[in-house]
């Protein structure tokens, strides 16, 4: 607030002035706007990089996945819940619900029969799931281990291929 001098009534007095001084608060903006358009370009975190082009590559779904687990000695889960194999196929198509590009992971123990996981693959095929991929790990040439678990697309079992 700013204070002017009155005219001849009252000498060395000074009256408030009824206007906004706005240079000050320009000149705050103005130096904050240098300071944001400095600083901005600094905070983009990571390494600049080219990614490279593969034609099969497709964008990852968001979605949790059915998981269906087949136990070393047979028995089947859908994610922690049990089920018989007559119930398999009803309750992925449950979890499923009415989303088809929903992906549904097999995992199988490693002492399970092959014949025993594809007979599974395949009930889950001709029932119309066939957005299946069969998890593995990675390689255990390396001697550390793997982080997560890879996720191979059983792309033979779309009906007609």
């Amino acid at each position: 607030m700013g204070f002017s001098p009155s005219d001849a009534n009252r000498p060395g007095f000074y009256r408030p002035q009824a206007e906004i001084n706005v240079t000050p608060l320009v000149d705050v903006m103005l130096v904050l706007l240098i300071i944001f358009m400095i600083t901005a370009p600094l905070l983009t975190a990571g390494m600049k990089v080219q990614l490279p082009q593969a034609q099969a590559a497709r964008p990852l779904n968001p979605k949790e996945p059915v998981v269906v687990v087949v136990a070393r000695d047979g028995g089947l889960a859908v994610g922690a819940e049990p089920v018989a194999g007559a119930d398999l196929v009803q309750l992925v198509k449950l979890k499923l619900g009415d989303d088809p590009g929903r992906v549904v992971h097999l995992r199988g123990d490693k002492d399970v029969p092959y014949g025993q996981m594809v007979a599974i693959l395949d009930q889950l095929a001709t029932n119309g799931i066939t957005h299946i991929a069969i998890v593995t790990e990675t390689g255990k040439d390396s001697g550390k281990k793997p982080d997560a678990p890879v996720v191979a697309p059983a792309s033979a079992t779309e009906p007609g291929k």
